[in-house]
């Protein structure tokens, strides 16, 4: 038997028996009770594996099996319920294209930068990258889909610039390095994989990263950079 049909059958068990004692029950026949006289004897041979019907499965095995179950089935429930996107009437585009996003930037899975430009509320033109996956991680998303808010680049993003005091900002967030001395233009290096997002729209943006303009009434320009990390863990 593999490890993945040793697991399979280990799953098969714990999921059917709420408890290991549930399990070693099972294992014992009327037979091994009339000879035995005793239930607790009976357990410890079914665990030592003297007696029982089928598979020999160690209590510490179970147990450890039972609690990894039950963390993962928590963390998909609180997966499930951290989608802010979830359930929401999205009309524009842009906001539906952060939504396909929301989940996959959330467990890893890929990293987004957004580029944003567009007036704030003082009417000043502004533009930036922002790390959607760490903006997700710090703020909550909840007024941007329901249309209460509008998402703009802050100070505090990958990237900053405002256009009308010329005042221009960069760092480097949990995900992205910023390179900010390249004559063509501003990089970003993944920290996970250490590949290079080239946001130059008239160069390609690199490995395992994809450019996609969105076309929206929200924004003056909206340009969404997936990059999916290939290291192995």
């Amino acid at each position: 038997m593999d490890q993945d049909e040793g697991l399979t059958s280990v799953d098969n068990i714990v999921t059917q028996f709420n408890t290991y004692e549930d399990f070693l029950d099972s294992q014992i026949t009327t037979v091994d009770l009339y000879y035995l006289e005793d239930e607790s004897l009976a357990r410890q041979l079914v665990e030592l594996g003297y007696r029982g019907t089928g598979e020999i499965l160690k209590r510490e095995d179970f147990e450890a099996r039972k609690a990894a179950i039950e963390i993962a089935r928590l963390a998909e429930r609180t997966q499930k319920k951290t989608l802010t996107s979830a359930g929401k009437d999205l009309q524009d585009s842009f906001l539906k294209a952060l939504a396909v996003r929301e989940e996959d930037n959330r467990n890893g899975k890929v990293s987004s930068v957004i580029f944003i430009r567009d007036k704030n509320s003082y009417g000043q033109e502004v533009s930036g990258y922002i790390d959607y996956a760490d903006r997700l991680k710090t703020e909550d998303f909840e007024v941007y889909f329901n249309g209460k808010k509008r998402l703009l680049p802050r100070p505090t993003d990958l990237s900053f610039y405002n256009w009308d005091s010329q005042i221009a900002v960069c760092n480097s967030s949990p995900n992205y390095q910023v390179i900010d001395d390249n004559p063509n233009g501003l990089l970003f290096k993944y920290k996970k994989d250490r590949k290079i997002l080239n946001v130059d729209p008239k160069d390609h943006p690199g490995d395992n990263s994809t450019r996609m303009s969105i076309q929206t009434d929200l924004y003056t320009q909206a340009v969404i950079f997936d990059h999916i990390s290939r290291r192995k863990t």
